[in-house]
């Protein structure tokens, strides 16, 4: 534990009073840099001073994108579901951001097919994926509509090609939509907050659910606010990277690592 001056204690009371919590892997930065660490408290403060989406959703979305197969960084990940029960949030909401963010996966076909589709046709070999929507077909995507509330262009390569996929997908993605908890545009800023983040960056999902967020009722303001809790997946280079640093010195201080060769 290192010993606190005036201005570290000012800058980790301001922490506390502003993003209503502590946790020790900050205590590294805090004891490095602390001039990094103020700019870093005035950026991550914006949306919980000024910002209009409730403090548990707020949450919500740090749990979304901590816990994306993109990120799977536990530490924040534990703050943040620690962060979300203070404020009320339950099992089955917590679950259902779980629910929602899972479908990531999936991008692998929203993103893929298209591009087997092309292939295909520019190999002289369109006749061989150019499969008609029979009325299973067609129910499938009715069945779609009406329990995700939209259709997209993207969705056609893979009901053609795959039904049987299609349906279990389907099924899947479904639960959160006809047996969840949140609200429909609370799902949707999960969905933007996963395919904004910088680990993802998927701009054909991140345009179908703003679309829908807004369908929804979502403000530009609700929206912004989403994006700049997801921009702090950036900070875990130091939430992650300084531990580490100190670490190696102690070790380096210790006599128990020689330098490179």
């Amino acid at each position: 534990m290192f010993e606190m001056t005036e201005r570290t204690q000012r800058l980790k009371d301001d922490f506390i009073r502003v993003r209503g919590y502590w946790n020790e892997f900050w205590d590294g930065l805090l004891q490095l840099s602390p001039d990094f660490f103020e700019a870093y408290l005035n950026l991550s403060s914006v949306p919980w001073t000024k910002g209009v989406l409730d403090p548990k959703v707020r949450e919500f979305i740090y749990i979304a994108i901590d816990a994306s197969t993109t990120h799977l960084y536990e530490p924040g990940l534990r703050i943040h579901i620690q962060n979300a029960l203070r404020l009320g949030a339950t099992k089955e909401e917590i679950m259902e951001v779980y629910q929602l963010t899972s479908v990531l996966g999936m991008h692998t076909c929203t993103f893929g097919v298209p591009v087997l589709l092309d292939e295909f046709r520019q190999a002289g070999r369109g006749a061989e994926v150019e499969v008609p929507f029979d009325d299973r077909r067609l129910a499938l995507k009715e069945d779609f509509i009406a329990k995700r509330g939209y259709w997209n262009a993207f969705w056609d390569g893979l009901l053609a090609l795959d039904p049987d996929f299609f349906d279990a997908y389907l099924r899947f993605s479904s639960v959160p939509w006809t047996r969840g908890v949140l609200e429909p545009k609370i799902k949707e800023f999960i969905y933007i907050a996963i395919d904004a983040a910088t680990t993802h960056l998927y701009e054909p999902g991140l345009r179908i659910h703003i679309q829908n967020a807004l369908k929804y009722g979502a403000t530009k303001e609700e929206i912004m606010e989403v994006y700049q809790l997801t921009t702090a997946l950036g900070m875990h280079t130091c939430t992650l990277g300084v531990p580490v640093l100190l670490d190696e010195l102690e070790k380096r201080e210790r006599g128990g690592t020689a330098p490179a060769a």
